[in-house]
């Protein structure tokens, strides 16, 4: 009987697995530098070395003229916090007067994609993670997303003008396995077609709540503390539970 270890050598995980072969440099600069070579790799580590762990005045400073270099567009007034992480950091684009905050990763990885697109006075808080998987991530203007909460998208994640995340909130687009053979390790089977995630203008997310993959939530609308929502929600709508569901109607103003 063959043992597994012999099978999982024609098994693919995805288009980002490594090489076995590849050295262990060229698997860090496909990981966070998203091209290969050593030039994109010296400069990448330099500005890192340079500015992400400084406190204070000085590392903001330095942070708003080196991290431009690295990043795909960068608008004025950006406000980088200490240990900030960027993984394919040219996909990554910041509007005008934003902040990132400390400990935060923007990683916009993908082969196909357009990465992470982050519009004008957006705030990110602390600890939280914008991560693609050949997938797009769109903030518009004015987005502010609490501490500790995670972004994931391996179609399209938008969230519209003044949409508000409270702290520990999950919207999680994409990234489910088609897990209908047995005997196969679900990470090494294909992932669905994701359906891609809208937060609607001026919708406010309470703590610990969770959006799933093909969920619109309309404009106005609330979404009550560590609710599940797995469907469309209609504008101006107050829901709550697991699953979420509407249980009251925001008048008009």
């Amino acid at each position: 009987m063959q043992k597994n270890g012999g099978d999982k050598k024609r098994f693919k995980v995805d288009h980002f697995s490594q090489d076995p072969g590849d050295s262990k440099i060229k698997k860090y600069s496909r990981l966070f530098v998203g091209r290969e070579g050593w030039l994109p790799l010296l400069k990448y580590e330099l500005i890192v070395l340079l500015a992400s762990w400084i406190p204070g005045a000085i590392g903001l400073f330095l942070r708003s003229k080196l991290y431009p270099l690295i990043l795909g567009s960068v608008g004025r007034n950006v406000v980088f916090g200490c240990h900030v992480t960027f993984r394919y950091p040219s996909k990554i684009r910041i509007g005008s007067n934003s902040i990132i905050d400390d400990n935060c990763l923007l990683d916009a990885k993908g082969e196909n994609n357009v990465g992470i697109t982050i519009g004008d006075d957006v705030y990110i808080g602390r600890n939280t993670i914008l991560s693609c998987k050949d997938g797009d991530i769109e903030l518009r203007d004015h987005v502010n997303i609490g501490f500790n909460c995670e972004i994931f998208s391996s179609g399209k994640v938008v969230l519209e003008d003044y949409a508000l995340l409270a702290a520990y909130c999950y919207v999680i687009g994409g990234g489910n396995y088609d897990h209908r053979l047995t005997g196969l390790p679900i990470s090494q089977q294909p992932l669905m077609n994701a359906k891609g995630i809208v937060i609607g203008k001026n919708s406010w997310l309470g703590a610990r709540a969770t959006v799933l993959d093909g969920s619109r939530i309309g404009d106005d609308s609330i979404i009550g503390a560590c609710s599940l929502v797995g469907s469309d929600i209609p504008p101006r709508s107050i829901a709550v539970g697991t699953p979420a569901r509407v249980s009251k109607e925001r008048p008009t103003a």
